[in-house]
């Protein structure tokens, strides 16, 4: 309706998941790369979760239609199904007859063919979407189809795409095989703020204009706000600006627009069963001055000070601390060792003192010395011990 008054060739903002449009943010790439890498490697289960409206479903479709050379597809999109009903969608997709056959026929018609296509170097994959759905039971029948291997390799490839739910039925204890089964896993997280500006921008210039409208920064941040970095819900508000850019003729799109296009959305009502704050609310984004470019480097400077700070002091103490306790090692090391050389002294000039009485004793005895000499002896003979044992210190 648009778009001709705003020179693009096509809707920037339409719902359908276009692969065309396929905006990779952090997350999105990341997922990307572990889809490529999962189905290259012939890596099992493929575990992809985000929210509803994160793009997933624009991965998977990109993925599809990527073609990639020996790569073998079958898509499951409708999962409210008993396993019978899929295992024969994923044989018609594979181009194997279906009708009138049982389980039993369906899984060797399917292990045949996985064979066939290992031989031929192909890699078969199944992409089951709104996986969310799937019963603990259903899942365990999928993880039965796992077993179809050979000795160094899996025969087909499970991606399975769901919203966060399906990580909580993945937890059931139940289902521990088949997470630990789970070779890749990836989670889409919502778009950051910056990213949201790059989003807009980026399907304004894929559908034909990348300066088509102005939005202002207050505007992207009450975008930001009210979707929470979910591409559909960016999608939904921009459309709707849009919109009201062509209706009401303007090319610069404000927070008094944008504030407008939410409340006649209704949207935290609509689209988030306890969401953002009420319209009349929106104008606290920027209730505080934003700061200039000058005191943010101030602040980013003042702040890596002190991290840079904190850190040399954690590793002086750290030091410290490790310096300290060696010291304080070597030094009872090194009283141990004289303590032990010590004694070893003492032990022996008693040992030899004991021997000398001993013998002075047996001369008594044998020489009738009376008994007040014998006692005089061995006085001398304890102060000679003493006297030894001073000498030892």
């Amino acid at each position: 309706m648009y778009e001709s008054y705003f020179n693009l060739t096509s809707k920037p903002f339409e719902l359908v998941p276009n692969p065309d449009f396929l905006f990779l943010s952090k997350a999105h790439r990341r997922a990307r790369i572990y889809l490529d890498y999962g189905i290259n490697e012939r890596a099992g289960f493929i575990l992809l979760t985000g929210e509803v409206g994160s793009g997933k479903t624009t991965l998977i479709r990109d993925l599809i239609k990527k073609q990639r050379p020996g790569v073998v597809l079958s898509k499951v999109f409708n999962t409210n199904v008993s396993f019978d009903q899929l295992l024969a969608m994923v044989n018609d997709d594979f181009h194997l007859e279906v009708a009138g056959k049982d389980r039993i026929t369906l899984m060797r018609d399917l292990n045949d063919f996985l064979i066939q296509q290992y031989a031929l170097g192909n890699r078969p994959t199944l992409i089951i979407d709104e996986a969310q759905n799937l019963t603990a039971g259903l899942l365990e029948d999928i993880r039965m189809l796992s077993n179809l291997e050979t000795d160094d390799a899996k025969l087909l490839q499970i991606i399975l795409v769901g919203q966060p739910e399906l990580r909580t039925t993945l937890s059931q204890p139940g289902l521990l095989q088949l997470r630990q089964r789970i070779s890749i896993n990836c989670h889409i997280s919502p778009l950051t703020r910056e990213e949201v500006e790059e989003y807009v921008l980026h399907r304004l210039e894929v559908a034909g204009n990348r300066q088509a409208v102005t939005f202002l920064p207050e505007s992207l941040d009450i975008i930001y706000r009210f979707s929470r970095g979910i591409p559909r819900l960016v999608n939904i508000i921009c459309d709707f600006l849009m919109l009201s850019a062509f209706a009401e003729e303007v090319r610069v799109l404000d927070d008094v627009i944008t504030k407008d296009v939410i409340g006649d959305l209704d949207f935290e009502n609509q689209f988030w069963e306890s969401g953002p704050p009420a319209v009349s609310l929106v104008p606290q984004v920027h209730s505080d001055p934003p700061l200039e470019t000058g005191e943010q480097k101030r602040i980013l400077e003042m702040l890596q000070g002190i991290s840079a700070r904190l850190d040399s002091l954690e590793k002086e103490s750290s030091l410290f601390h490790e310096t300290s306790l060696q010291d304080l090692g070597d030094k009872f090391t090194t009283m141990g060792n004289a303590f032990r050389l010590y004694a070893g002294e003492t032990d022996a000039v008693v040992s030899d003192l004991r021997d000398r009485l001993g013998k002075i004793a047996d001369s008594r005895l044998s020489n009738n010395i009376p008994e007040q000499d014998h006692e005089s002896l061995l006085q001398r003979g304890q102060q000679v011990l003493m006297a030894a044992l001073r000498g030892k210190k």
